[in-house]
């Protein structure tokens, strides 16, 4: 098929305006192009997300499709003007392309004797709802007893290591990390791309300590989403907060007014990721029952309804009993260890992702969940993750293995241009 030259981005995004001022878009949305390039290929749930606004996208967006996550440690030289330098550098990428450009803009230059501002392997591809959001670890502040940065002050008392959990067996090297970084998109390569570049970026200041890639949602984080089903096969999410009910996101997701005092108070309009590498032993659930493996859910496989309930939106009752005169659902179950009605109210925005890394030695899958949350304080998740691991076990804990974790202070949004990543931080 012969593709479309010589329209300009601007020219396109006017006729995508009348458009939609007549009712006639259908929301898939136009990346960048130019005289010198074709049209860009459409992709399934393409578009773009706004970046600039008073939280970071990537949190209350619908979730996407695609992850691509790196945890990035700042090097032994680097100094505090090298770090805001690189916000700096970092945001101005992510703008562009969050907004379906090429780094450099319509102005890139094409100097043959020097390495191209953009790497190029999303040009004419759709933005694809790429949203990119940053957090700041607990050693961005202080490493070792150091103040690495002039930043320990204003480290938020909320961000602290987290505590170890039973049956961990964290790996280091898939842990922890300075600064995080999550792009997701509708696309994979358009997700690549944009950690690719702002790790080239760093290039001499930093460098990627661990990253990886994810597929498959397993959260639903709007009410207009369906549910997914994660890699044991069950839907996933369902009663996940949703993003579009404000109250509910000021109450459990943004840090308020009064959360931190004084110099920590830069957090306000931010949250806090945590992110754990979940490993699930495949093999050995896909050769239990269904029985069982519903048990150990606590709802049903197909329907993903609760039991004695054929909407998977039901109410969870569970002290609801069978003919037989037992609890329908066991209390050891996942669902109810971990609702937050049996866990004091905690409750977090989930937007985590399915993951296959290969095979390991023994021809097993590599596989299972990269999850994701985003909470108020990370007290939330500590409250979940201890009675999932705690006296009365969670049955799922046979079939999964925590195996990396980070927690990471996510600063607001960048409210303008010219404003980055972090600004109230060094403020």
């Amino acid at each position: 098929m012969t593709q479309a030259h010589g329209i300009s981005r601007r020219a396109l995004l006017g006729a995508a305006g009348g458009a939609a001022a007549a009712g006639l878009v259908g929301g898939v949305g136009i990346g960048r192009a130019s005289a010198d390039e074709p049209a860009p290929i459409p992709t399934v749930g393409g578009g773009t997300v706004p970046f600039y606004g008073a939280h970071q996208a990537g949190i209350g967006t619908a979730a996407q499709d695609r992850l691509h996550f790196a945890a990035i440690d700042l090097l032994p030289g680097a100094n505090r003007a090298d770090l805001i330098d690189l916000l700096r550098q970092w945001t101005d990428a992510a703008a562009e392309m969050t907004a379906g450009d090429v780094i450099g803009g319509p102005g890139e230059s094409q100097d043959l004797d020097a390495p191209p501002s953009d790497t190029g392997e999303a040009r004419g591809l759709d933005p694809a709802k790429l949203t990119m959001t940053i957090g700041f670890g607990p050693t961005l502040f202080e490493r070792a007893g150091t103040d690495r940065f002039g930043l320990a002050r204003r480290q938020p008392k909320a961000l602290q290591p987290l505590p170890a959990f039973a049956d961990d067996e964290l790996d280091p090297d898939r842990s922890d990390g300075d600064i995080a970084i999550q792009a997701c998109a509708d696309d994979p390569q358009v997700a690549v791309h944009a950690v690719r570049n702002l790790v080239r970026l760093a290039h001499g200041i930093a460098n990627v300590r661990y990253s990886q890639l994810g597929f498959g949602r397993t959260s639903s984080t709007t009410s207009a989403q369906v549910t997914p089903r994660n890699m044991l096969g069950f839907k996933d999410g369902t009663n996940n907060l949703r993003s579009d009910d404000a109250a509910a996101m000021d109450k459990h997701v943004w840090v308020q007014p009064g959360d931190e005092q004084g110099a920590r108070a830069w957090i306000t309009g931010g949250s806090y990721l945590v992110a754990r590498r979940i490993r699930m032993h495949i093999e050995t659930w896909d050769r239990d029952p269904l029985g069982d493996q519903e048990t150990v859910i606590g709802r049903q496989k197909l329907s993903g309804a609760p039991f004695g309930s054929d909407d998977e939106f039901g109410e969870l009752d569970f002290t609801k009993k069978g003919a037989d005169g037992e609890l329908l659902t066991d209390p050891r179950a996942h669902v109810p260890l971990a609702h937050p009605t049996n866990n004091g109210g905690a409750t977090m925005l989930r937007r985590g992702y399915s993951f296959v890394d290969g095979s390991d030695e023994l021809g097993r899958l590599d596989a299972g969940l990269f999850f994701l949350s985003y909470q108020r304080h990370p007290q939330t998740f500590i409250t979940v993750q201890q009675h999932l691991g705690g006296k009365q076990n969670d049955l799922l804990n046979e079939y999964i293995q925590h195996v990396g974790s980070g927690l990471w202070a996510v600063p607001p949004g960048v409210r303008r241009a010219g404003d980055y990543w972090g600004q109230t931080l060094f403020a």
